[in-house]
């Protein structure tokens, strides 16, 4: 019995240790010195909802609180029915049925148990942008599979992933891809029978572009074959703390997640889906809170510039990618001597390694705070 524990403990420390290190903890210093500021931190490292949850959302999540049973993995109907309605109402997505959408518990457990779940394993690639968000490497690596940053389908040769992300718009740049990019990925991919799965999760945080679903028929051709997008309400919906989102697409890919995560027991509970149903129906609190992004977005974007730096991309998003053209932990530090804390390119890829993403999810006054302290 002692054998099989140590055994079972060195088996875990395997696993940790094929494991990127969890970017944040590298931030830790920065963020004590940023607390340090006679006024306090002006956190802008982490894009997370500060804005209360719409009251639209918190009345369903009470009326739906009395929920004694266990919820079904598929979802209730009228949940997935209110996400086709969406996606075709905001974003011109036709063709869905409720089989063709998946509740999930919040996208990052979904990007991260994703290829797992698929049965990709050694031997397989999964591809994501050169610049991204680390759960798909991490996904890639806890199912054993090999990932492979790259931005450009010709630099593939011979090698076919098995899965490749998309992400648009971007995290960390706010990037958009336009449709005829899109539509040659989608293109690119059904040639090889490479599943295409589009992180989509910013649709609705655009400024200066207008992002496009890769299930818009304008993309796709009107089929979703060999593709999903996955969506999130975390950040449209201030319900980061609520863990809902879905996958969205191919009925036959999703009904394969379906059954792995039905022997998992992989549930949205039931309160949740009614107050993610919701959030979905009703599009005036979103406009609200793409109103209160956009003033704060604004605010931080002139200051950032006034006090010398550029913005790259950032058309769409809930961040600013931002660069003085210097080594970026050398401008995390500059920030936090200020008592903001930022987020250092490099978490994102080496081809982030002179640029910071700043979130502008802050509260006004901690916007305000921020802004002035960069044009003193």
């Amino acid at each position: 019995m002692v054998e099989e524990a140590r055994q079972r403990r060195l088996a875990a420390r395997r696993v940790s240790g094929r494991l990127p290190d969890f970017p944040w903890d590298h931030l830790l210093e920065h963020g004590e010195r940023a607390r340090a500021h006679p006024d306090g931190i002006v956190d802008l490292s982490i894009g997370t909802p500060v804005d209360p949850t719409p009251e639209v959302v918190q009345d369903a999540l009470r009326r739906a609180a009395d929920s004694p049973g266990y919820p079904l993995t598929v979802g209730r109907t009228e949940t997935r029915q209110a996400a086709v309605d969406w996606l075709e109402r905001r974003h011109g997505v036709t063709g869905l049925t409720p089989g063709s959408v998946l509740p999930v518990i919040g996208s990052k457990e979904l990007i991260a148990s994703m290829p797992a779940h698929l049965g990709l394993g050694p031997g397989d690639l999964v591809a994501y942008p050169e610049l991204a968000y680390p759960t798909y490497e991490v996904g890639a690596v806890l199912a054993g599979a090999t990932p492979v940053a790259r931005d450009s389908l010709t630099s593939f040769g011979p090698e076919v992933p098995a899965l490749l992300w998309l992400n648009s718009p971007s995290n960390p740049t706010g990037r958009v891809l336009p449709v005829e990019h899109l539509r040659k990925v989608v293109d690119w991919c059904r040639e090889r029978g490479t599943l295409l799965v589009s992180d989509e999760c910013y649709v609705e945080c655009a400024w200066e572009a207008e992002p496009v679903s890769v299930l818009h028929p304008d993309v796709c051709g009107g089929s979703h074959e060999g593709i999903l997008a996955v969506h999130s309400l975390s950040k449209r919906s201030n319900l980061a703390g609520y863990r809902c989102a879905f996958v969205a697409g191919d009925p036959a890919v999703v009904a394969e997640l379906l059954a792995v995560r039905k022997n998992l027991g992989l549930q949205m509970p039931g309160p949740q889906q009614v107050a993610m149903q919701a959030a979905l129906e009703d599009d005036a609190h979103a406009v609200e809170q793409h109103a209160r992004y956009a003033a704060r977005r604004a605010k931080l974007r002139e200051a950032l510039l006034v006090a010398g730096f550029t913005i790259d991309h950032s058309e769409a998003s809930l961040y600013l990618w931002t660069t003085e053209d210097q080594d970026c932990w050398d401008t995390v530090s500059w920030f936090a001597e200020r008592g903001i804390l930022v987020a250092p390119g490099a978490f994102y890829g080496v081809a982030g390694n002179r640029h910071v993403r700043i979130a502008f999810t802050a509260t006004d006054e901690r916007v305000d705070a921020a802004v002035a302290r960069l044009t003193a």
